[in-house]
C-alpha cells in the first residue's frame, strides 16, 4: 500500500490533490501543534487587479501555543462565506468555468461547520468527487491508532506506518527532503519516496502567470482532463 500524509489544508495547491490521486490512502493529521496563518485556515486566489490575495477562514484565538490543529474552532460569528464568496467574483469576468466552480463552493458552503478539519476533509473531498478521485482518506484523530511518542518531526510518518502495518510505499512532498532521515524507514522495511510536483502553467487570461494557487483557481480555468494532465506531472526521488 502507497500512504500519504498531510495536515488537513483549505482548498490546497494542485500538488496536494497529485499526492492524493498518486497514492492508496491518505491520513489527515490533525493532532500536532496549529501554526497560524499557515495553509490550514486560508489559501490564495487571483487578486482582481494583479497578483493574488487570501482567502481565509476566521478560527476563534487560543492563547495556548500548543493548541492542536483538532481543537480549532470556526468562528462563525463572522461571515467568512459571504466574504470568500465575494473575493470570487470577479472570476466571472475571465474564468471559463466560473459558474461551475462557484456552485461548488457554495454547496459546502451551505452545509455549517464548528471546526477546521470537518470543514477541510469535506471541502477536500467534494473537490475529489469533481476531480473523478475517490480517495481513501481518514482523520489520525478519528482513526484509534496508538502509536509510539514520536521524537522527532519524521518520526510521526514513520510510527504510523508501522502502527498500520500493511505500508509498503510512504509518499511524501518533496519539502520532506530536508528533514526525513531515509534509514529510518528502510529499517523499517518501508519504502521512502519524494513526490517531486512541478507546476504546470496556465492560462489565468491576465500578463502573468501567479503560479501554486488554491485548486479553486486551477478548476476555474481548467477542464477535468487537463487537470489530470497536471496532477500527473511529477517524478519520485
Amino acid at each position: 500500500m502507497k500512504l500519504a500524509i498531510m495536515q488537513p489544508y483549505f482548498f490546497p495547491y494542485l500538488g496536494y490533490f497529485s499526492l492524493i490521486k498518486h497514492t492508496d490512502r491518505f491520513i489527515l493529521l490533525d493532532t500536532v501543534q496549529f501554526i497560524r496563518h499557515g495553509w490550514i485556515e486560508r489559501n490564495r486566489v487571483l487578486k482582481q487587479n494583479g497578483g493574488w490575495l487570501y482567502i481565509q477562514v476566521p478560527v476563534i484565538k487560543n492563547e495556548g501555543r500548543d493548541t492542536l490543529i483538532k481543537n480549532i474552532i470556526i468562528d462563525n460569528s463572522k461571515p467568512w462565506k459571504d466574504k470568500i464568496l465575494a473575493q470570487l467574483a470577479h472570476y466571472k469576468n475571465i474564468a471559463p468555468n466560473y459558474f461551475l466552480i462557484l456552485s461548488l463552493v457554495k454547496n459546502l458552503f451551505e452545509n455549517e461547520y464548528g471546526d477546521i478539519v470537518n470543514l477541510n476533509k469535506t471541502t477536500l473531498l467534494a473537490v475529489c468527487q469533481y476531480l473523478g478521485l475517490n480517495p481513501d482518506m481518514q482523520v489520525f484523530s478519528q482513526m484509534g491508532l496508538k502509536i509510539e511518542q514520536p521524537k522527532e518531526s519524521d518520526d510521526w510518518a514513520l510510527n504510523i506506518c508501522k502502527k498500520l502495518e500493511d505500508v509498503n510505499d510512504y509518499i511524501n512532498p518533496s519539502g520532506g527532503l530536508s528533514f526525513f532521515q531515509k534509514y529510518k524507514y528502510e529499517n523499517a522495511g518501508i519504502n521512502l519516496k519524494f513526490q517531486i510536483f512541478e507546476i504546470t502553467e496556465y492560462s489565468q487570461n491576465r500578463e502573468t502567470f501567479e503560479p501554486g494557487l488554491s485548486i479553486i483557481d486551477v478548476m476555474m480555468f481548467n477542464s477535468i482532463e487537463q487537470i489530470h494532465e497536471m496532477l500527473d506531472n511529477y517524478i519520485f526521488k
